[in-house]
C-alpha cells in the first residue's frame, strides 16, 4: 500500500521514541495506540505519556481480566494522568452468547473461543479503529511464531490502516531494562510467570523453556495462539 510505504520512509532508522513523536505530528487525530497493560504496551503508554504526544491510548476490558491488570490500569492513570479510552463488548451480543453458550464455553470448542473474542474483543477493536490511519501496538517479533513473519509496519486490509510496531524488535530483556530504568508501573503477574496476560479463564503462567504465547489458550494448537486482534 501507498501508506505503508510513505510510513516507513517517514520513520526509517528512527527510534520507537522518535518514531512515535514524528507520527503523532504527522496524523494528529488519526492515530492511536491499543494497549493490554503487558510490559510492552506499558513501555510504549510512558513513550507516549511522558512527552504529551498526541496519540490517544485505548483499551479493551472484556469483563473477563485478571485483579492484577485492573491495578497495573488504574497504577497508570496515577502515574501519567492520562485518559486511557476504554471500550466494552457489545452488551447484547455477550448476553445472547453466555445465556446459548454458558460462561466458560471456550473451553469446549476452538469455534466457542473464537467467537468468545470475537465478541469480547474483535468488535470493540473495530469500534476504537473505525475512520483512524494509523494503529500502534506493542508486538515484538518473538513474542510467537506467526509474529516473526510479520513486518514492523504492515498495511492491516481488515481495518484498512497501517499497522506500526515500534518495539518490533525489541527482546524481552530490552523492554524489561527499560521498564526498571524508567519505574513504569506493570503487572505484578509478569514476576510470576505470565509472559503475556489477557483474559483470566484463558491465561496460564508458563513454565521455564517455554514459548512465550505457550499459556495463552494452552488447550489449543500451540502454533495458532491468536483471538483475531492481528489478523490482516
Amino acid at each position: 500500500m501507498d501508506r505503508e510505504n510513505e510510513i516507513k520512509e517517514i520513520i526509517k532508522g528512527l527510534s520507537a521514541e522518535e518514531s512515535l513523536a514524528v507520527l503523532a505530528r504527522e496524523f494528529a487525530g488519526d492515530i492511536v495506540f491499543s494497549t493490554s497493560f503487558g510490559w510492552e504496551d506499558q513501555v510504549i503508554s510512558h513513550m507516549i505519556f511522558s512527552e504529551n504526544l498526541p496519540i490517544d491510548v485505548f483499551t479493551l476490558d472484556t469483563g473477563r481480566l485478571f485483579t492484577e491488570t485492573y491495578y497495573v490500569w488504574n497504577r497508570t492513570l496515577e502515574t501519567y494522568q492520562k485518559p486511557i479510552h476504554t471500550f466494552y463488548p457489545d452488551a447484547q451480543l455477550l448476553q445472547n452468547f453466555v445465556t446459548e453458550k454458558g460462561p466458560n464455553s471456550f473451553y469446549e470448542s476452538v469455534e466457542n473461543r473464537k467467537t468468545c473474542c470475537g465478541i469480547r474483543k474483535v468488535e470493540p477493536l473495530n469500534r476504537a479503529l473505525k475512520d483512524k490511519k494509523i494503529w500502534i501496538t506493542g508486538i515484538r517479533a518473538e513474542q510467537s511464531p506467526n509474529r516473526t513473519d510479520m513486518e514492523w509496519v504492515e498495511w492491516d486490509e481488515a481495518h484498512q490502516l497501517v499497522k506500526v510496531h515500534p518495539i518490533f524488535s525489541w527482546t524481552l530483556e530490552d523492554v524489561k531494562a527499560y521498564v526498571s530504568s524508567n519505574h513504569i508501573p506493570y503487572n505484578p503477574l509478569h514476576d510470576k510467570g505470565f509472559p503475556s496476560i489477557g483474559c483470566s479463564p484463558c491465561t496460564r503462567a508458563v513454565a521455564p523453556g517455554e514459548d512465550f504465547r505457550a499459556g495463552r489458550w494452552w488447550w489449543e494448537d500451540q502454533s495458532k495462539k491468536e483471538c483475531g486482534l492481528h489478523s490482516k
